[in-house]
């Protein structure tokens, strides 16, 4: 960590650098797993999966081609961010730590649940904002251009909403301490959870969503029903403030 931490990011070479470095493997990772997804799902196990199809991956080119340019920019930004983040590390004005023996060890749980709390409450209230008619045509129309979701929509969004994503983390690590492992198990979460929600097949049992926790859990399903009636189902990972604020579908179950 000391090694990465080393250069100065604040220079104008080690800024882009690290960027570049960060849009690679951050635009490299969306491609990888989104196609291995589609592959797996609906090239693989199409047959066994039929019967959860919620609908089929759109077969028009443009659809996919808009989605992956539209990708690009949100890699890019979303390697602006991380780039920033780390300056910010840097000059130390973050909770960051990287020695599990600062915290005890259940705080790592604590610290994980914490920081998904947080980007679900924030993110919900945001995704309600851009479903306002304004804010929708200038922000958020983007992402539903795609009604038919493929695993390439996870990442399809306008710059602005790209933005608005971005900065949740470097946000969230100015006042909540997050071991520096914490951060990237939450960002694999957040790589699966966009690419499970949008793919277009439903991975989850057929009663999951009668389970104690598999009510609280969004998948596919849940996520699906939002592209085409537009006035439901906000969330991200969780049920929950779709729950409380009853804007929960009433044909999901």
């Amino acid at each position: 960590m000391e090694a990465f931490l080393s250069p100065d990011y604040l220079q104008p070479e080690n800024f882009l650098r690290l960027t570049f470095i960060l849009f690679l493997v951050i635009f490299a990772r969306y491609l990888l797993i989104s196609y291995l997804y589609h592959y797996l799902f609906f090239t693989l196990f199409r047959k066994q999966m039929r019967q959860c199809v919620i609908n089929t991956p759109p077969s028009q080119k443009k659809q996919s081609q808009k989605e992956i340019y539209w990708s690009a920019i949100t890699s890019l930004i979303f390697a602006v961010s991380g780039t920033g983040m780390v300056m910010l590390w840097q000059n130390e004005y973050t909770q960051i730590y990287t020695d599990f023996s600062e915290y005890p060890v259940w705080y790592a749980l604590v610290s994980v649940c914490a920081a998904l709390f947080i980007h679900e409450t924030y993110y919900y209230w945001m995704h309600r904002w851009m479903h306002r008619p304004k804010v929708f045509r200038k922000i958020h129309k983007v992402h539903h251009e795609s009604i038919k979701t493929s695993s390439l929509t996870s990442f399809s969004f306008h710059p602005l909403e790209s933005v608005l994503q971005a900065i949740v983390i470097p946000v969230m690590v100015l006042f909540l301490p997050l071991h520096i492992y914490v951060i990237l198990f939450l960002l694999i979460i957040m790589t699966f959870s966009g690419t499970i929600n949008h793919a277009g097949v439903e991975i989850y049992p057929e009663r999951f969503q009668w389970h104690w926790l598999g009510k609280w859990i969004i998948g596919a399903t849940h996520h699906d029903l939002h592209h085409k009636q537009f006035r439901y189902n906000f969330g991200l990972y969780f049920t929950c403030w779709d729950k409380w604020m009853h804007t929960e579908s009433p044909d999901f179950k």
